[in-house]
């Protein structure tokens, strides 16, 4: 039960729980469902570029460049929508677009073992360079008001809106493939050891090209959610929120070096990010100061796992050294939750 306690968490649901009652208590307005509806609203784009890069890092791997390919499709479906092409026909030009990027990334990663970290910065500038080429410095607008409420508005009779619905839906989709099958045991196997996991017969490449594949698809989700929230097509759309992301999947659990790291963290953490957020901008704090927080919760996700790691090893010798305590165990980590099935006969664990 105590260690269910000290899970981090459980630690962020109840850093949730306070930053709520702490704004609701100081800052009027911030209960009502309207703003409630607009918190949600707001941290849209974010959530889906942190579900898009959750399971690269559980590898082990990064990606810079989520917030350029949303950046690029955006600016993608301005031109299209201005040449006169209808929306329906846009939204699969997109997601293609969204896909190819992600593809480049994982050629250079993976087939020729390049470092993500290296190549997801150089494709950071490329990708939003490519969308000033496509699109300028303009702006496009006028996009259809038939497709606008489902990034705009909520679900009629509740505070829900329809972009966080779809959030919802693609973070439980996530969530079943991470924490519940073979694909998701490899992710955590891979990120604790690649090699491990290549000699275990885990097809480490084919994993990870896939996972770049999908991150690229779900910026442009994100892409086509940003243009029609903002009703504008910019090359610069979502600029520095590749960062913002990643805090929050850091500040929600996940290990930088991979291997760790759950679902329901990050969606905490989201929450965490945006309800703090949203009580700073009802009192007037400058963005420039949310950018100096949103640097420290970067640093701070970063630092308390290695702090955490430190206390751990200082507290196992002492442990050791009380006379009549048991020598301590060496137990693998069990990021996916899942205990150890019994053993069977010496006959059966043979076979």
């Amino acid at each position: 039960m105590r260690e269910k306690l000290l899970r981090w968490e459980s630690v962020l649901l109840l850093l949730c729980i306070f930053v709520f009652v702490w704004g609701s208590a100081s800052t009027p307005g911030f209960a009502e469902t309207d703003n409630i509806s607009f918190l949600l609203l707001d941290y849209t784009e974010v959530a889906l570029l942190a579900l898009a890069l959750l399971p690269i890092i559980l590898t082990g791997e990064i990606d810079l460049s989520v917030a350029s390919i949303l950046g690029f499709c955006s600016a993608l479906t301005g031109v299209l929508w201005d040449a006169g092409m209808s929306f329906e026909s846009i939204v699969p030009i997109v997601l293609v677009a969204g896909a190819v990027l992600g593809s480049l990334n994982a050629t250079l990663i993976v087939r020729f073992a390049l470092p993500a970290l290296a190549v997801t910065i150089g494709t950071l500038g490329l990708y939003r360079g490519l969308a000033y080429v496509v699109l300028g410095d303009g702006a496009v607008t006028g996009f259809p008001d038939v497709y606008r409420p489902i990034a705009t508005e909520e679900i009629p009779g509740t505070f829900l809106p329809y972009a966080t619905l779809v959030v919802l839906l693609l973070g439980v989709l996530v969530a079943v493939v991470v924490h519940y099958t073979p694909v998701g045991r490899s992710l955590y196997a891979i990120g604790l050891g690649e090699q491990t996991a290549r000699f275990s017969g885990i097809r480490v490449q084919r994993i990870k090209f896939v996972l770049y594949i999908v991150s690229g698809i779900l910026c442009a989700i994100a892409s086509l959610v940003y243009t029609l929230r903002y009703n504008s097509a910019r090359a610069d759309n979502a600029n520095g929120m590749e960062l913002i992301a990643v805090a929050a999947v850091l500040l929600g659990g996940v290990s930088i070096f991979g291997g760790r790291g759950t679902v329901v963290g990050v969606a905490s953490a989201l929450l965490l990010m945006a309800g703090l957020r949203n009580v700073l901008f009802l009192n007037d704090v400058t963005n420039e100061i949310q950018n100096v927080i949103n640097g420290l919760l970067l640093i701070i996700s970063v630092l308390v796992p290695v702090v955490a790691n430190l206390v751990r090893r200082r507290r196992t010798p002492a442990a050791a050294a009380i006379p009549g305590s048991p020598p301590p165990q060496e137990t693998l980590p069990d990021p996916v939750g899942a205990t150890a099935a019994p053993h069977g006969t010496p006959e059966e664990d043979q076979r």
